[in-house]
């Protein structure tokens, strides 16, 4: 699949099979997370994979945006570091591991962000430090259902893309 097959037919996943993904798949989402850029090239960010169901049960309890992380066979938290970029940065790498989770037709879907949702509240339960925060929670897995096909429902390109100057439509690129 190309990249912008990739990007168009994504859509978010909360409902997963019960089946593991292959450790070299995930290898590559977390890999694709690391590899991501990151402004100066601070990289302020962590990634806690986990895999352990006991685990991701209790984490899908106490995401309370996110209780779907119970039945993933994955789920990275991703933690950042006090800095100017990082949740920008961070959330670069988030995109960069649903993009390379759904070419190989795995789902996800972002859970919380920042306080919200009772992100923090999975600190203790992963050993996390006092000086990290847990920006999002990102579980993955094999859809239930056949989903995409291209279809989204989005605006139409007038309504969010200018040319030049806001409010001028664009024309073919040149």
């Amino acid at each position: 699949m190309s990249v912008f097959d990739v990007v168009r037919t994504a859509l978010a996943i909360r409902q997963f099979q019960d089946r593991p993904i292959p450790a070299e798949i995930v290898e590559q989402i977390i890999e694709s997370a690391r590899l991501t850029g990151s402004s100066r090239n601070l990289q302020p960010w962590h990634f806690v994979v986990v895999q352990s169901g006991a685990t991701l049960r209790e984490m899908g309890a106490l995401a309370t945006s996110g209780p779907y992380i119970a039945q993933a066979p994955l789920a990275v938290v991703v933690l950042i570091e006090e800095s100017s970029f990082a949740v920008s940065d961070a959330s670069r790498a988030i995109q960069s591991m649903v993009l390379t989770a759904w070419e190989a037709g795995i789902g996800s879907n972002w859970v919380g962000f920042l306080d919200f949702g009772g992100l923090e509240d999975v600190k203790p339960l992963l050993g996390i430090p006092d000086r990290l925060k847990v920006l999002a929670i990102v579980p993955f897995g094999y859809p239930v259902a056949a989903v995409g096909q291209g279809k989204k429902k989005r605006k139409p390109s007038p309504q969010v893309i200018s040319s030049e100057r806001f409010g001028q439509p664009l024309g073919p690129v040149e």
